[in-house]
This record gives structure tokens, sequence and C-alpha cells, in this order.
């Protein structure tokens, strides 16, 4: 059985999105190697707060079919530069059941390992849905601070948190928010005071998340609002140079209980439908890092708007977050033009038809590969949006449709495997592509 402590897949459960055929010796592997990376790591693998993805990258390939070796191949792969876990402190573990205490620890990933037992403790003795509708979901201040923290760290927190829901394991939810605890809380104005904005308007509803991003892309104050050298493009461009005019346009997202699934399509639509289509036509294809972790992340509310123990009210207030953070992040890579017919016209590395063009073959490709489990993550996530947004396609605020989640799928793994850069970093501006290998022109 699974416990604040200790991990246990089971082919039992139902992930999200995962192919038929899976076994238990690859649960019970899986199982192994999370517990030996919750036990051993830190989830840094590094001071400058890279992230360990290892519990994302095996779950992730352990849904996609990995057998046995090859779950231990990636793991070993990517064990070998995380860093050691570190010691816990009794009584720091003691201070953080004291709310005003508990603040001077955040923020501080040399606590990490105190705030995973602190959190682990409290889910012992009081289950672990209590702890997140305590710890995240009040709506009072200290939820709300650990709330924004979640969304920190371009997602990782709440993907995380995402896997940890998803797979039923209570182990990698007290990993989630120990994660949050020890990121930063700057975009709490953002979220905030979108709220505010739109509960002042709301008798005007909501825009859809594609017409919002026409608009940001046609509004220069925000589209130019980052600069190439910003340390932080949300925190340092958006946010100091724009912020009124991106808290205007993130509260027009909104959703009503009438809406829940809906509007988590139209979200997953809107992130895969920038992410794809972001793409220089002069260059090879490549995806943009920071984008892609809106579609990787956009998997989980999938998960989230089932939670029987999760209110209405929260998960409403979950999913608009998500919204708004995606246009945010889509403003802070200087806006880039989307180009859907990059997507719509992409030819595969292999010949269109074949097997090898399926998603099985996708699947089978990524799982090998030797990565940190970012390409595998949004592989899955094409994948599930492709079955998740079908029943909508027919809307006009859906511009990802049919035929065009299978060539993002190619996209993809094509891209990785061309070779590097992997990814594109901030596709917006010019100088991203600077090292992005030209394509082949057409012969004529």
């Amino acid at each position: 059985m699974a416990t604040s402590s200790k991990i246990k897949l089971s082919i039992s459960q139902h992930p999200e999105y995962s192919v038929p055929g899976i076994t238990s010796e690859s649960a019970d592997t899986a199982s192994k190697l999370l517990q030996e990376n919750h036990d051993q790591h830190h989830i840094f693998f590094n001071k400058s707060g890279l992230h360990n993805h290892i519990a994302h990258h095996l779950l992730t390939i352990y849904a996609l079919g990995a057998s046995p070796s090859i779950l231990k191949r990636q793991y070993d792969l990517n064990k070998s530069y995380q860093r050691p876990q570190g010691s816990f402190e009794k009584s720091i573990v003691n201070d953080m059941h004291d709310p005003e205490r508990c603040k001077t620890y955040l923020g501080d990933e040399k606590h990490y390992h105190d705030f995973l037992v602190f959190f682990q403790d409290e889910m012992d003795r009081k289950g672990w849905e209590n702890v997140l509708n305590e710890y995240l979901f009040k709506g009072n201040e200290r939820a709300d601070d650990l709330l924004a923290r979640l969304y920190a760290g371009f997602l990782h927190p709440i993907i995380h948190l995402g896997f940890g829901i998803e797979f039923h394991q209570p182990a990698v939810i007290a990993e989630a928010l120990a994660q949050a605890a020890i990121q930063s809380n700057w975009m709490i104005p953002l979220f905030i005071g979108a709220e505010k904005v739109a509960k002042e308007n709301d008798q005007k509803g909501s825009k859809s998340l594609v017409q919002l991003l026409d608009e940001i892309h046609s509004d220069e104050k925000v589209s130019k609002a980052a600069n190439w050298d910003d340390g932080n493009k949300i925190r340092d461009g958006i946010i100091k140079r724009a912020p009124e005019e991106m808290i205007k346009y993130a509260s027009q997202f909104t959703v009503k209980e009438s809406e829940l699934e809906e509007k988590t399509a139209e979200m997953i639509n809107a992130v895969v439908y920038y992410t794809g289509g972001a793409q220089n036509p002069l260059k090879q294809v490549k995806f943009d890092f920071y984008y892609i972790h809106c579609v990787n992340c956009s998997i989980f509310f999938s998960a989230f708007i089932k939670q029987p123990w999760l209110s209405t009210k929260n998960k409403i207030r979950l999913l608009e977050w998500k919204g708004r953070n995606d246009l945010t992040m889509y403003a802070s890579r200087r806006s880039p033009d989307v180009l859907l017919e990059e997507i719509e016209n992409y030819q595969p590395k292999r010949i269109a038809g074949e097997e090898s063009d399926q998603w099985a073959d996708i699947f089978e490709r990524v799982k090998n590969r030797e990565e940190d489990g970012h390409a595998s993550k949004l592989v899955r996530a094409l994948a599930h949006g492709q079955v998740i947004c079908e029943p909508y396609e027919y809307k006009k605020s859906f511009r990802i449709k049919k035929h065009m989640w299978l060539q993002l799928g190619n996209m993809a793994i094509d891209s990785v495997e061309a070779g590097k850069p992997e990814w594109v970093r901030s596709a917006g501006f010019p100088q991203a592509w600077d090292h992005v290998p030209e394509r082949p022109r057409p012969q004529l």
C-alpha cells in the first residue's frame, strides 16, 4: 500500500493516459526506483534550483509501457548527477507546525528535507487529501502563498503534485508540497490581482484563451515587455514592465462550474497551439523549453477535476490560475507568431501512413531515448490532449484539430532526435534560434 513515505504502484491504477499491457514487473521496478529517489535525493540536483525530474520521467515512461530494463537504464542515467537529500532537523520540523515560524523557512532549498518530513507527518495524522485542502486550498493567506509557489519554478511543483495525484502516491504528493515550499512566491500579485479584477468584471464573461493570445500578440507593450537579457522573463519582464496590462488579460480567462471539462480541454488546446506553432520557418523544428512545461502540466488538470475531495470552487481556481499562467508564459517569450501551417504541413521523419508514424512508434522512440523526461512528458501530454479535445474540435477556440495531434507528436520526437539543441529557449526572440541549424532547402 502506498503511504506518505512508501511508493507502491499497481497495475490496477488508471493514469490519465497510459498504454495497454503495463506489467506488474514494471510496476514493481518503477516503485523500487522511485522509492530510492524519494529516500536519497534532493528535489533540486544543484544549488541553482534545477529540478530532479526522476519521478516525472519514470512515471511517464511507466505509463507508456516501459519495461523493467528501460526503467532501470533511464533511472541510472539520471541518478548520476543528483545531489544527496541531506539530513533533516527535528527541531525545525517541529517549528513548522507554528505557521509564523514556518514562514521563516519558506523559499530556502536547504529545508527541502525538513518540509518533506513535515508534510509526511501531517499526512500520517490527517490524510493527504485533508493536508492538501488545508495547506493549498483553504483560501487563507498561508494557503494562497503556498498555492502561488506551486506554480513557480516553471510549474515543476504542480507537475509533481499532478503525478502524485494521478498515480495515487502520497509520497510523491509530499515531495511536491516540500518542493513548492522552497520555491519563490513572486507570482502571487499576478494571480491575486487577476482574481480581483475578474471579480470586478464578472458580468463581462470570459474570453477564450486563443482570443486572449491574439490580443496579447497585438499589444506591443505586453508582447515586448520582456528583454533578452532579463534574468527571469516573467518576473523581470512582464511583471516589472507591464503588470497592469498582464493582469487585465489574465483576468479575462474565467471558468464557470458548468464549463470545467470544456475549459480544461480549451486550456490544453491553447497551450499546445502556441507551443507547437512557435516555430522559425528558416530553422529546424524545435519546441520552446519554457512553453513545453505548460503542455506537460496540462495533463494533470484532467485528474484534478475528477478528485471528489477537492471542491468545485478550488477546481475552478486551479484551472483559472493555470490559464493565467499560460497567457503570461506566452507573453514572456516575446509573444511569437503562432504558425499553424508549421503543424499542418509538417513532414514526419518517416513516410506518412506507415505504422512507424503512429503513436505507438513515437512512444517506443521516446521511452528509449536518453533524456531527463521532458520529451516523454511532452509526447504523453500531446497524446492525452488529442483524446480530451476531440469532443470540442468543432469550436473556433480549439485550433488544434484531428491529424495535427499526431503531427505534433512526430514534431516532438523528430526535433529532439535531430540533435543539439534539443529545445529552443524563448522562441519569440531571434537570438534564441542562433544555434539551431537551418532547414534543408527543398529541392526544385
